[in-house]
């Protein structure tokens, strides 16, 4: 296995770390987000109010409600770095005459 192979795995564990020890460390908060500060100022505003679509599935708690925010997050900003990256790449390498240059230096 290469340096950059190790370099991806010691990442990766990394990243699954920061997310999964402040969930296991902090016990009994409260992670609300934007959505229930909106339900509340709505029921405040009009108490007859009733939402018209309710929730498919309903997480356990507002932890697991951000951490599968947070991997949807981190799930487009990879899908999006690597697209940028592949342009980018197809760009540097795209065209015929120094795609044959790069062939023929190669051993």
């Amino acid at each position: 296995m290469n340096r950059t192979w190790k370099l991806f795995f010691a990442l990766l564990i990394a990243a699954a770390l920061i997310a999964v020890i402040p969930l296991a460390l902090l016990r009994d908060t409260d992670f609300a987000g934007a959505d229930g500060a909106a339900e509340e100022i709505v029921q405040e505003l009009d108490p007859d109010y009733e939402p018209i679509a309710q929730p498919i599935l309903e997480p356990p708690g507002g932890e697991t409600e951000s951490l599968l925010f947070c991997l949807q997050a981190a799930l487009g900003a990879g899908v999006l770095g690597f697209g940028f990256g592949w342009l980018s790449a197809r760009k540097k390498y795209q065209g015929g005459a120094s795609a044959e240059h790069l062939r023929e230096e190669t051993p």
